[in-house]
């Protein structure tokens, strides 16, 4: 079952279940991947969603800094229980140490050296490690060993 059909049955299971919480964030899940599919003409594949759904937990995160600044812990709760929905359509996400071990071992293959290199390696870390790592975090690791 592709990771689509998987959310479309999630919905119809938090329909049965009057989870009105867990049905909205699916909704609009659903909404931002058929966006995608009106606007490029194309049908989304597993990879595809797993960006989006990594897009969607990025704008929880930051709407989560941002309301936690101004005050309002219920709004960022609700965010918070929304990103705890969209992280079940993730694939595993790999430790730190698997992180640093790739891109060492991706710097070694591009044959980069030093900090100007930054942009070639980044373009295959991205294609490699998409969905399955934390970007922030790729590209700490990715200045990191480029420093090093």
């Amino acid at each position: 079952m592709s990771l689509k059909d998987q959310i479309t049955e999630d919905m119809k299971t938090a329909m049965r279940a009057k989870d009105s919480e867990r049905l909205g964030t699916i909704r609009l899940l659903q909404a931002a991947m058929k966006q995608k599919e009106v606007d490029e003409r194309i049908e989304l594949d597993d990879a595809a969603v797993v960006a989006i759904v990594d897009k969607l937990i990025k704008q929880r995160k930051d709407s989560i800094t941002a309301f936690e600044g101004a005050g309002r812990q219920d709004l960022a709760d609700k965010e918070k229980a929304e990103m705890a929905v969209l992280q079940a359509y993730l694939p595993a996400r790999m430790s730190a140490d698997e992180v640093t071990a790739a891109v060492k071992a991706i710097v070694a293959e591009v044959g980069a050296a030093g900090p100007g290199d930054m942009g070639k390696v980044m373009g295959v870390v991205k294609t490699r490690l998409a969905g399955k790592a934390d970007m922030g975090q790729v590209s700490a690791a990715v200045k990191a060993a480029l420093a090093g």
